[in-house]
Parts: C-alpha cells; structure tokens; sequence
C-alpha cells in the first residue's frame, strides 16, 4: 500500500479567525481510535465548539464533534469524547504559562491528514471584543471595494 504524501484537509474551523486574535499556532498528533480514523478518512468532522485544554500536564481535546463511524459495530466511539493531543513537554509547558494568563485559550483551527497520521493544528489565541470583529469586517469590505475599483479601471 503506498503512503500518502501531503496534506488532505478534514475540517477547518472558520469561526475561530473571526472570534479569536491567534498568537501562536502548534501542530499535534491526535490519539483516536479505529472508528474515528475511519470517519475521518470520510472527511467528516465538525470544529465549531471545540476547544482544547491543559489538564495534568496533558493537553486534551474537548467537544470537537466526529461522529460515529456507519459501518461501526458495538466498537464505534463516542462523537463527543475528550481526546488526547500529542505535543512535546517544552510545548505543553509552554502553553501551561500562556493559558494562564487573563484571555488566552486554545482553540482548534483545523484537522487534517499529514502523511498518513491525523493532526490537528491548535492555535493559542485571544478573544476578540465586538467593536474588533467590526472593524475587521470595515477592512474586509474596504480591500474588496479597492479591488473592484482598480478592477474597473483596467
């Protein structure tokens, strides 16, 4: 069976760039289970309320929806369930010292296949206050009614 090369994308949470200023990003390994992988090969999988934290020197997964695999038996797994990520120590102590501080979490940005081993990219970020997310989507619309503008004009 030849190994796969790359990277094949599964989910992306969208959400997460609109809410949150991101800091830092980290790559993690993901253990999941059978069943998990193979819904996950079916590109199915939801980041929406996901969220990942650090308890007892761990840092786990919560809430990231990856529903149960159809052709599954009594083996099939929970949507829901808390899932380990697979980071060095430096990084975990790293983010143990970063999510301490007053506005900072971890939220998943996307979950992907790379080379074959499922991973998930965790960003340390900030919430974003109403009166950013507005000024945000001001830019946006800004920068697209310039280049419509120079558009027009060629």
């Amino acid at each position: 069976m030849p190994r796969e090369k790359g990277r094949k994308l599964i989910a992306q949470n969208r959400r997460a760039r609109h809410d949150y200023h991101i800091d830092d990003t980290y790559e993690a390994g993901i253990v999941l289970t059978g069943t998990e992988v193979k819904s996950l090969r079916a590109g199915r999988a939801s980041l929406v309320e996901g969220f990942a934290q650090v308890k007892n020197g761990e840092v786990w997964l919560e809430n990231v929806h990856i529903p149960e695999y159809s052709q599954g038996t009594w083996t099939n797994h929970a949507a829901r369930r808390p899932r380990k990520l697979l980071l060095h120590r430096e990084e975990i102590a790293r983010l143990i010292g970063k999510t301490q501080e007053a506005g900072r979490t971890l939220v998943p940005l996307s979950l992907y296949f790379s080379e074959g081993k499922a991973k998930v990219e965790i960003a340390l970020a900030r919430g974003k206050r109403t009166y950013d997310k507005r000024r945000d989507i001001a830019e946006r619309e800004a920068k697209r009614d310039i280049e419509r503008a120079l558009r027009r004009r060629r």
